[in-house]
């Protein structure tokens, strides 16, 4: 019989699936609270059993103090050194009284605190095994729907899927295999609750974990992730490791990996785009499938100004917005989409940036009427510090220069122009037509090659300018060329220099 009782509780451990410790210590409570209401009422107890035989043995439990008050849960120290020859006051004292036949009700009690304390420790293995799974992914199938509550058996406990969990476009049937991820744990009245999720983003993370052995290892990193259930996800990766593509490992060799997580979360579309820690290359990727032109990050309002080409504005929007939606919860900012034209309109109608600032004019210097003339045109042809960078001359200057420089200084209060700067400034060759700039390399001409027809016409002073330009010719001619070249002179100067002559 005590081979058969200790048979009988390595099956109930093993049914219950508990530890036969566990069974043996609720075995034992269940005996004493059997003889409590039998024969041994109001009587401390404690119940032994052997664990190779199976016997069990029954004690009373008594407190040696110095005045007994209860005698059956309590003796004097000379009686407990009857039982116990060092006992001490305050020592518990056990007294074995093993009843011989127990009653149909101590059986009955027995039967109903073995159960309960059965009962009471599966709840805290369940509780102790699924507390450290929290945020992890569970297989299950479905048992029952009650109450619009799905009931998902996972083996040692059931789980609850609650409406607001489900998804909307998932219909459950008994027997179903699903994928969920644990929500939390709790214990309730009836035990410990397990709540279960199919909408919560992050059992796209650990399916991706489960289905992708680069993202498992660390190699490949889910930076974001988000979520309408039951019709788009869109998922930021990024590669750790140089050499590996993140994308392409995520989505596999002709698609078979993202197929498998899509087949398990019943044909919802999932998007597997490239993280960049540049937010306006991050927003440009969320917004695949579209191709983006040019993205604007305003950092005052977190929001993105995105130009798309006008025939790909509808993708980039997407359905009711779901792209645009989804991209904005990717990347964290409020994504403005423009199209081409529109974007181009509106730059066209803002105001033009206010023009730089110009340094102004010098102001003009009034001289004397003959030498100052002279010596303005002088000033302007030939300032001091332009040397080799300025342009080369042009027939007309090089004539004014010649005859400037062949000339005698007129006295200051001359008021009446030398003949050959006349017979320059009045020529044919000085129109309102600027001529076309001479050659690169410069050379020297006179005034008579120019104007050979007013210079000889004025007389003896012609003749006089004559000789001196001529004999300016032969000393020209002996002498290196010059080294300095000479601004053009602006034709505003020229005209005065017409109406005052």
């Amino acid at each position: 019989m005590k081979s058969e009782f200790l048979t009988a509780i390595t099956q109930l451990s093993a049914e219950k699936n508990l530890p036969p410790e566990v069974v043996l210590e609720a075995v034992e409570a269940a005996l004493a609270s059997a003889y409590k209401k039998d024969t041994l009422a109001s009587a401390n107890l404690a119940v032994r059993i052997d664990r190779s035989t199976g016997a069990a043995q029954v004690y009373m439990l008594k407190s040696v103090v110095e005045e007994v008050e209860d005698p059956k849960t309590e003796m004097t120290l000379a009686e407990g050194r009857a039982y116990k020859p060092d006992a001490q006051l305050d020592d518990i004292i056990e007294i074995e009284t093993t009843p011989q036949h127990a009653g149909r009700i101590a059986a009955q009690t027995a039967k109903q605190v073995v159960l309960q304390r059965l009962r009471e420790a599966e709840r805290e293995v369940v509780f102790e095994e699924y507390s450290g799974k929290e945020g992890d992914i569970l297989s299950g199938s479905v048992q029952r729907v009650e109450a619009r509550n799905v009931i998902i058996d996972l083996g040692k406990a059931e789980a609850v899927l609650p409406p607001q969990e489900q998804v909307r476009t998932e219909h459950y049937r008994v027997g179903q295999r699903l994928k969920v991820y644990m929500v939390e744990v709790f214990k309730a009245t009836k035990g410990p609750q397990v709540m279960v999720s199919r909408t919560h983003k992050n059992l796209i993370r650990r399916l991706f974990e489960l289905e992708v052995p680069e993202i498992y290892r660390g190699v490949v990193e889910l930076k974001a992730i988000a979520r309408e259930p039951g019709y788009r996800s869109k998922v930021a990766v990024w590669s750790r490791q140089d050499g590996v593509d993140p994308v392409g490992a995520c989505v596999g060799l002709r698609g078979i990996r993202i197929q498998n997580i899509v087949n398990e979360l019943n044909g919802e579309r999932i998007d597997v785009v490239q993280w960049d820690p540049e937010p306006s290359r991050f927003v440009a990727n969320a917004l695949s499938p579209a191709q983006v032109l040019s993205v604007e990050i305003r950092p005052e309002d977190n929001t993105a100004e995105v130009v798309v080409p006008d025939r790909q504005l509808s993708l980039a929007i997407g359905k009711e917005g779901q792209n645009a939606r989804l991209a904005a919860k990717l990347t964290g900012y409020r994504i403005d989409i423009k199209g081409q034209s529109t974007a181009e309109a509106e730059a066209a109608a803002r105001p033009p940036a206010p023009p730089k600032p110009v340094a102004p004019e010098p102001e003009a210097v009034e001289l004397a009427p003959a030498a100052g003339r002279r010596a303005a045109v002088r000033e302007v042809k030939r300032p001091p510090a332009l040397e080799e960078e300025q342009p080369a001359l042009t027939p007309e200057e090089e004539a004014i220069l010649a005859f400037d420089e062949a000339a005698p200084q007129a006295a200051p209060g001359e008021g009446e122009a030398p003949a050959a700067v006349e017979a320059v400034t009045a020529g044919p060759a000085l129109d309102e037509t600027r001529p076309e700039p001479a050659p690169a390399k410069p050379v020297i001409r006179f005034a008579e090659e120019v104007l050979p027809v007013r210079a000889e016409g004025k007389g003896k002073r012609a003749k006089a300018v004559k000789g001196r330009v001529e004999e300016r010719e032969a000393e020209a001619k002996a002498r290196p060329k010059r080294a300095k070249k000479l601004r053009p002179v602006p034709e505003e100067e020229l005209e005065e220099l017409e109406e005052l002559t």
